[in-house]
């Protein structure tokens, strides 16, 4: 017994694009994640609000691309359904 699968083949170019947003996205989470850090060891001073803002910027951008680029994985992978 033959079994017949469909011939899906993954997206290359959204395979690409997907990667390239997860390796932009590794390098600000260790910014992110040192901002942060930085800005919550400095309570008394002021550079508490230069490295919060940048720091919390980053991070939504973080989580931004991290999700889009999960979604473009998944999709190049299993097609527009």
């Amino acid at each position: 017994m033959r079994i017949i699968m469909p011939n899906n083949h993954t997206d290359q170019k959204l395979l690409i694009r997907g990667l390239k947003r997860l390796v932009l996205a590794l390098p600000l989470l260790v910014v992110t994640t040192y901002l942060l850090n930085f800005a919550f060891l400095n309570k008394a001073t002021i550079p508490i609000y230069i490295a919060l803002i940048p720091g919390i910027a980053f991070m939504i951008v973080t989580i931004y691309l991290l999700f889009n680029g999960i979604k473009i994985i998944m999709r190049s992978l299993f097609g527009d359904n």
